[in-house]
């Protein structure tokens, strides 16, 4: 027996040192691993910081062999800087966000390079530069939390990787997701694709494809009797659409209709254009007459401009008595100076129709909220998004400034926070 207990004993002793062991190795490997995520987290932020340099420095530069210099450069930062980025204790949204907007700035610098089209790079890239030190000001901020959890792996975990609303890291998503939409907007083919692929919500009656056609030749009078081709959309598709291509003379082009209450989504017309050009009353008219005419009555001309053969405008929905833009409801129309035919439109966001909700509005004073050399030439309210994606209705304010120069602002206020979601400089 006390032999038995003697054992006993000495297998609790042995147990007890394996134990401590295995504990001193684990702590020793969670020391190793914490050691190794701040060395990537102090990485990035060094890497974030020479790449917004270099970025910079590539908008000094107009001869080729210096600029191609920098243009390899931010290739190769950009390229470092993502495999940085997927090994960092973050969240799959941050990691995603951040390594397709790095993409997409090393992409542009290769294509610069290659196809030596300097301008189209320093045109997108003053816009990065800016919003690369915005980030990189942001991102330090959001590390500073792993290190206040003074190594605690678990903790760290617990409150940051696994839900995002509650990670320092939200902002920064938030930020890099603005930047990819801004800095990098989808191409004419990609977002139309995108487009169509919200539009999952119609509920309308169905029609057939003689009556889709029958609605084409409704809007398209001037058209009817084209040569008109028919096809659906396959099965797979996030929704149901006709695409009706035409050809009338020497015009050609195509209109997609869904299916589903045939709603016109966008229409082409490819013509040649003659160089005399009708009143800018007379193209309006036409426009707002063809609004009428494929039902879209509950819009209001909110931007104008015109190139040397056709006027573009944008229609935007309104809502409510004050009838404030709502701005992500918008329908393009491109009309010919000519004879004021209609050549484009594009209803895809207009179709979408955003959710409105219900928001408080406080009255600002202009005397007390703009400063004594600032006046206030217009007033209206509108929908817009704010900087965490957020639709909001808001005060959308033309000022000018009383210098030498008579400096134009448009402001734009939210109507129940008074918080500034827009402030740029107009003419």
């Amino acid at each position: 027996m006390k032999k038995f207990a003697y054992l006993l004993g000495l297998f609790v002793v042995i147990l007890a040192f394996v134990s401590f062991d295995l504990f001193t190795q684990n702590k020793d490997l969670e020391r190793a691993v914490y050691a190794t995520q701040s060395r990537d987290l102090s990485a990035a932020t060094e890497k974030l910081s020479t790449l917004h340099t270099a970025v910079e420095q590539s908008l000094l530069f107009q001869d080729e062999k210096a600029l191609n210099n920098e243009l390899d450069s931010i290739w190769r930062l950009s390229s470092d800087l993502r495999k940085t980025v997927a090994n960092l204790p973050i969240q799959a949204e941050v990691q995603n966000e951040w390594m397709r907007y790095l993409g997409k700035i090393g992409d542009n610098a290769k294509q610069a390079a290659a196809t030596g089209d300097y301008e189209n790079w320093r045109g997108k890239m003053s816009t990065v530069a800016s919003n690369l030190h915005a980030f990189a000001e942001e991102w330090n901020i959001a590390t500073v939390a792993f290190y206040e959890n003074d190594g605690d792996l678990k903790k760290w975990s617990t409150n940051h990787t696994t839900d995002l609303k509650d990670s320092p890291f939200m902002n920064v998503s938030k930020q890099l997701k603005t930047y990819n939409e801004t800095d990098f907007p989808l191409t004419a083919s990609e977002s139309d694709y995108e487009k169509k692929r919200e539009l999952q919500h119609l509920k309308d009656k169905k029609i057939t494809k003689s009556e889709a056609i029958k609605n084409f030749k409704k809007f398209f009078p001037n058209i009817d009797d084209s040569i008109v081709t028919v096809t659906k959309s396959s099965d797979n598709a996030p929704y149901p659409f006709y695409h009706i291509q035409f050809i009338h003379g020497s015009k050609i082009g195509y209109a997609d209709i869904t299916e589903n209450g045939g709603h016109l989504l966008s229409f082409l017309l490819e013509r040649p254009v003659k160089k005399d050009a009708l009143s800018h009353e007379e193209i309006l008219n036409t426009a707002k007459s063809f609004m009428n005419k494929v039902g879209y009555t509950d819009v209001k001309l909110s931007e104008t401009r015109e190139n040397h053969e056709a006027w573009h405008l944008v229609f935007t929905r309104v809502h409510g008595d004050d009838e404030a833009l709502i701005y992500p409801d918008s329908i393009q129309v491109k009309i010919a100076k000519d004879n004021a035919e209609i050549l484009g439109v594009n209803a895809m966001e207009y179709i979408q129709e955003e959710k409105i909700k219900e928001q408080g509005e406080v009255p600002i004073d202009w005397d007390k909220f703009f400063a004594d050399h600032v006046g206030v030439e217009q007033v209206q309210k509108i929908y817009t998004g704010n900087g965490n994606l957020e639709l909001r209705k808001c005060y959308e304010v033309i000022a000018r400034l009383d210098n030498k120069t008579q400096d134009t602002y448009r402001i734009v206020i939210d109507t129940e926070t008074h918080e500034v979601i827009k402030n740029e400089k107009v003419f």
